[in-house]
């Protein structure tokens, strides 16, 4: 996923529109300020982040500061006396929040890489504060009908392209967020995100605090089926935490998928899948449900201000979606293909639970374990030896491979203390062209799950790149919450962790190649950017790749070809489980925000709209609703969650666009269309226009059933 990006889209959303951009021009204001968090970015490479003066006690007043000096701007803009034009007004816009944008680098971080308590609650105090400046904004009146008179004339008279998409985009999300309502229900609106902000952050907060206090410790008996690197692993986790002698087993997806998938302690597999599924659904103080039921009306009543019906009708319009029923038919095309396999797949569990006499009947802390088993026995596959070719310092070389074949670009590792980091875990590398050594920007990676850490992986731009005001390079990061191995051992991980590693590799190879001349188009179509990423997954299963980077950890022997071989068999292997889970989390999210939140009982609400889809008992949502921190955290996925199957429609369609080539996955000219549309434009061509002139025609569903294994409807 984009956090995508820690210049906070979260704030830098489709309601705060001054520019995202991180370009440190110093300006009379920000050169008085003695905090190190507001002041220009120094030193090499354009300038980078002072991380290492990074500090919760200044976070506060330079966020206040930096947004005080944006206000000025957008005052200073609004109440311009000179009639209104492209240059005054929206290049203005794009101009403007510099200083904001560089605290946001560091308030993002703080967030989700490094979080403390301190910070929660300074988090908390902020966010009705975010709220109220956001509101400032987006109901500016003088500054809404600068920007209308500028959107009309642009209707009479078209801009060039990228101008005029940049004013289309910025006159839609005022127009979406309020600016056309009247005094008393713009007020309203103002209170209601103010009320959602603070929403947002108690949610957070409240499935961090369970991540963290839920721990599994283990004793030397209760070992069964791990593998020793893990052991290892669990044993430092523990010992850090002061449980010296046992085994930690974390509440993070990086710590229970190897725990379900091999662990021969069926009760403690039960204890650890209900510590994670049961994420802020435990009765307490941290409970989500009532505070998704206050989101869910919130929204509701905001979009009923504008004359939407509701949330998902409002959110969809400007998505390659665009409608509800669009989205629904989608995955409701999919669904039933999906629940089919999964009754194959369980049924297959069965019997090998039977043939080994185990005396069970397979539940969701059973499905990895088993399904493991069965692939083992149907392909002969066995995914603890496949993590034994799976190093992640080869895999990172093999996505700098990748990034070089497709993007002609260069990884060079900076020199340690010439760039400051966060956190010692984090490392650093410069991004060059590899014929004119200009250089693109840095790119950051932290790996490691640890304390104060969100869970998952994400990708984050710090500055991201634009041309207006001279062209500047990108800082972009992968986050990932691999475990961390124990002094001297490699980091091996699953095929999917490794699909997970190219995926967020995918998001900065987009951010490090855009070619865009304003800041605003430096954003997405929710639908759309997770697809580039979803595109660039497809190369880790290249020859290319497989022969060069997939290793033995200790031998440094190749993988074996018949393993690869297995591999391949085995692709469409599980696609039920896969497939179910994901959709049933998009598909409550849907149902969610189309429903009548009036008196609506979460809980009660996720289980009914279940078992009325005929979900497999066997297995959970892959995001349950009290955690689903995309929908509810924030409101990047909310009604959009969708998207990740809507991108993977786009993502099988242009595979075969590559499988046709002469060249395949490394056809040159394949790969000149792929950075020059797909990834380049960024948001600066309509979606739906760039994927035609990559293909030469729309994507199709057919090819998305081929790759998972499912049957094509004639």
């Amino acid at each position: 996923m984009i956090s995508k990006s820690i210049k906070a889209t979260f704030i830098c959303s489709l309601i705060l529109l001054t520019n995202c951009k991180e370009e440190a021009k110093q300006t009379p204001q920000t050169a008085m300020s003695d905090n190190v968090l507001i002041q220009e970015w120094t030193g090499p490479y354009e300038g980078v982040p002072a991380f290492d003066n990074m500090s919760v006690d200044d976070i506060k007043s330079a966020l206040e500061e930096a947004m005080k000096l944006n206000l000025e701007e957008i005052e200073a803009i609004a109440n311009n006396t000179e009639a209104a034009t492209f240059k005054n007004t929206i290049v203005a816009m794009e101009s403007a929040g510099k200083p904001l944008n560089r605290v946001f680098a560091y308030y993002g971080i703080m967030g989700s890489n490094v979080s403390t308590p301190e910070f929660r609650t300074i988090q908390s105090e902020l966010a009705p504060k975010l709220s109220d400046f956001r509101s400032q904004i987006s109901q500016n009146e003088k500054l809404f009908q600068r920007i209308k008179t500028v959107y009309d004339a642009s209707q009479k008279t078209p801009l060039e392209s990228q101008a005029q998409r940049v004013v289309d985009l910025t006159y839609k999300q005022f127009e979406m967020n309020g600016a056309n309502l009247d005094a008393e229900k713009k007020k309203r609106y103002a209170e209601i995100n103010k009320e959602l902000s603070i929403l947002y952050t108690d949610f957070a907060n409240n499935v961090l605090h369970d991540e963290e206090n839920y721990i599994t410790y283990l004793n030397k008996d209760q070992l069964g089926g791990l593998a020793d690197g893990f052991i290892k692993s669990a044993a430092k986790i523990a010992t850090d935490k002061g449980e010296d002698g046992k085994y930690a087993i974390t509440n993070t997806r990086s710590s229970i998928d190897p725990f379900l998938t091999y662990s021969t302690e069926r009760e403690l597999r039960k204890q650890v899948w209900t510590n994670y599924y049961s994420r802020g659904d435990n009765g307490d103080d941290y409970d989500n449900n009532e505070i998704i039921a206050k989101i869910l009306r919130l929204r509701k009543e905001r979009v009923g201000l504008m004359g939407y019906n509701n949330f998902a009708e409002w959110r969809l319009q400007d998505r390659m979606a665009k409608t509800p029923e669009n989205a629904m038919d989608l995955m409701m095309a999919v669904w039933p293909a999906a629940t089919a396999r999964v009754k194959e797949e369980v049924a297959d569990m069965q019997t090998v639970a039977n043939e080994l006499g185990d005396k069970i009947t397979i539940e969701p802390w059973d499905y990895r374990y088993y399904a493991e088993k069965v692939r083992k026995k149907k392909y002969d596959l066995d995914s603890d030896e496949v993590k034994q070719y799976l190093q992640l310092d080869k895999l990172t070389e093999a996505m700098f491979f990748t990034a070089g074949e497709l993007f002609n670009y260069k990884f060079t590792p900076v020199a340690e203390g010439s760039v400051p980091v966060f956190h010692e875990d984090v490392k650093v590398w410069e991004v060059t062209d590899k014929d004119s050594g200009k250089n693109i920007g840095l790119w950051y990676l932290d790996p490691y799950a640890r304390q104060g850490k969100r869970s998952g992986a994400w990708a984050t731009t710090y500055r991201s790149s634009d041309s207006f005001e001279g062209k500047t390079n990108v800082l972009a990061s992968n986050n990932s919450n691999f475990v961390k191995p124990a002094p001297g051992e490699a980091v091996l991980v699953s095929w999917d962790d490794a699909t997970t590693f190219f995926h967020e590799f995918g998001h900065a190879l987009h951010f490090f190649s855009a070619d865009v001349k304003y800041p605003t188009l430096n954003g997405g179509v929710r639908d759309y950017t997770e697809f580039q990423s979803q595109l660039l997954e497809r190369w880790l299963f290249t020859d290319k790749v497989i022969n060069q980077f997939l290793v033995h950890y200790k031998t440094g022997e190749p993988i074996p070809a018949t393993l690869v071989e297995k591999i391949k068999k085995a692709s469409t292997f599980n696609q039920g489980f896969g497939t179910t889970e994901y959709l049933a989390s998009a598909l409550i999210d849907m149902k969610l925000h189309l429903a009548d939140p009036t008196d609506i009982d979460i809980d009660k609400f996720e289980r009914e709209t279940l078992d009325e889809l005929g979900m497999p008992k066997e297995l959970p949502m892959r995001h349950r609703t009290p955690q689903f921190g995309h929908v509810f955290s924030g409101e990047g996925y909310a009604t959009a969650y969708y998207g990740y199957m809507w991108a993977d429609v786009l993502t099988s369609d242009a595979s075969e666009a590559f499988r046709e080539a002469e060249g395949g996955f490394y056809d040159k000219e394949v790969a000149d269309k792929l950075v020059k549309y797909l990834f380049a434009p960024r948001n600066a061509m309509d979606p739906a226009e760039a994927y035609r002139k990559f293909r030469g025609r729309d994507a199709k569903i057919e090819a998305l059933m081929k790759d998972r294994g499912f049957p094509i409807s004639k």
